[in-house]
């Protein structure tokens, strides 16, 4: 029988109820339930932390049906009723002041009509905390809070100050009732993106655990490797008969595509259970997380703090400022992180420092081709024209269509670059590289501003050397004297050697040269 993928479904229960597959998590939700009482889990958007979060509501609802052949059906043995305040920040849209109270006045008031309310209780962190005592009086039990999306109104108001402000100040005082009230509640898991650390939101509500980077729940959201193989080995098999693959390429496939997300050190190999589950769906490969969220604000980001794209390829950072994103104006690493736009690749236990870069093809190809209008100038508008040209020129060997496609991309570069040129052609520079080395094999150094880059095709190899208020005869006297050739002597593809300039003045290319082999 065909399996139903559950996209978009975040209901624990309609999964159940509803004949959809379902990834046993409930072994690590019970130790999640049994070994702690305060939690906070930040996981990329579409990664299951509403499934998560409606999987723990039923637990603590003792719905024990909807358990019956998981893990946590022999696991649990009481199954108790608890109160529980559920908040859901997700479906909003926050952009007036008014926004954010509307939306916690109308969950205190739900609340309320079920636990009652006392006149006193003029604001909305008093009315939580009254809610919170009533709700363990009237029960005789502890009460369970699970808020998803905790972040969601602070992250849709980037870059206006006052109402983050307004709304960090307004978060702030709420989840901390929290800790006033611990000896009425159960449990607690706040999720997110993102998280805006000790300095802010969390400064009164120190007592959460963040288990975003603990080993022991680093396969909370997800799918690993193992329950890949072992829950959609049909399902793998037919993709491939699909696609014209083998098993084997098929996995490999999958591998390349959707997998490599580590929250840890240690941890296994994490594949993106949305683009896993919309592969299977509609059995093709396609970019279906990135293509379901644009990350304009993080382009703002880049470009806000100067950074240098080809940091991409080497970047390190270190654990407490991967957990915290106060700082993401000046340093947009964390936020790249948090999002899932990179990923720790490595560990450096001398200096406790992580090796960051993209998870997987699906991010790193998305998120260039998404950067090359944001930085460089498109005669068309059409991002995959340009690239299909650009690629289509390498491969024939036309070398001057492929100059004056890169010169235009250069021409009315915006003020706010032009400030800092040498980075914003080292961008551009760098955002053309990586999409050429989709389709072609391609290298690029970079050193005090010096750069130098080899593409290769079946029939063609290209050196170039860029210079920035130089001259395209320097660049390519560079070339020779460095002998960046010589690797391909006995090669016996057609070679060029090209020479480029960039001039401050004109705020583009100004001239190159050209030398064949």
């Amino acid at each position: 029988m065909k399996k139903n993928y559950p996209i978009g479904i975040q209901s624990f229960e309609e999964i159940r109820k509803g004949n959809y597959c379902y990834i046993d998590k409930t072994a690590l939700v019970y130790k999640l339930a049994e070994s702690g009482k305060y939690y906070f889990l930040s996981r990329p958007r579409r990664f299951g932390k509403s499934l998560l979060i409606s999987t723990l509501e039923a637990y603590f609802q003792g719905r024990k049906e909807l358990f019956e052949g998981l893990s946590m059906g022999k696991l649990e043995k009481e199954w108790t009723e608890y109160s529980i305040l559920h908040l859901d920040l997700n479906a909003q849209k926050y952009d007036t002041p008014d926004s954010l109270y509307d939306m916690l006045n109308d969950m205190l008031c739900g609340w309320e009509s079920r636990y009652g309310t006392r006149p006193s209780e003029t604001s909305l962190s008093l009315r939580f905390q009254g809610i919170i005592q009533r709700a363990a009086e009237k029960t005789g039990r502890n009460v369970v809070i699970l808020i998803d999306e905790y972040d969601k109104p602070m992250l849709q108001v980037i870059g206006n100050e006052e109402l983050m402000t307004d709304y960090r100040n307004t978060l702030k005082a709420f989840y901390g009732v929290m800790k006033s009230c611990d000896k009425y509640i159960k449990f607690a898991l706040l999720t997110g993106v993102t998280k805006f650390s000790k300095v802010s939101v969390f400064s009164d509500l120190n007592n959460l655990m963040d288990i975003s980077m603990d080993n022991r729940f680093a396969s909370l959201c997800g799918i690993t490797e193992e329950e890949l193989y072992r829950d959609f080995k049909e399902d793998i098999i037919e993709l491939g008969e699909k696609n014209g693959m083998t098993e084997k390429e098929t996995k490999a496939t999958l591998k390349e595509m959707y997998d490599g997300y580590h929250f840890t050190e240690k941890s296994e190999d994490i594949y993106n259970p949305f683009s896993l589950l919309n592969t299977f769906a509609q059995m093709r490969f396609g970019s279906y997380w990135f293509e379901t969220g644009t990350p304009t604000f993080l382009v703002e980001l880049l470009k806000h703090s100067r950074y240098n794209l080809y940091r991409f390829t080497e970047e390190m950072a270190d654990a407490d400022s991967l957990e915290g994103i106060d700082t993401m104006h000046t340093n947009p690493v964390p936020i790249l992180y948090q999002s899932g736009y990179l990923t720790i690749k490595g560990y450096d236990k001398e200096f406790r420092a992580y090796y960051l870069g993209f998870p997987n093809k699906e991010v790193e190809e998305g998120f260039t081709r998404f950067l090359l209008p944001c930085y460089a100038h498109l005669n068309t508008g059409n991002s995959s024209f340009e690239i299909m040209s650009f690629v289509k020129d390498i491969r024939k060997g036309d070398v001057n269509a492929f100059l004056q496609r890169l010169q235009s991309f250069f021409s009315d570069t915006p003020y706010e670059l032009a400030r800092d040129l040498e980075l914003h052609y080292q961008n551009v520079l760098f955002i053309v590289f990586k999409l050429l080395g989709f389709y072609t094999q391609a290298e690029y150094h970079t050193s005090n501003g010096r750069i130098d880059m080899v593409v290769k095709t079946d029939k063609y190899i290209y050196v170039m050397e860029f210079k920035l208020d130089g001259t395209a005869e320097e660049a390519l006297q560079q070339i020779h004297d460095k002998q960046y050739a010589l690797p391909f002597a006995s090669d016996p593809r057609k070679l060029y050697k090209i020479g480029v300039n960039f001039s401050e003045k004109t705020r583009g290319i100004e001239k190159w040269l050209i030398e064949e082999n």
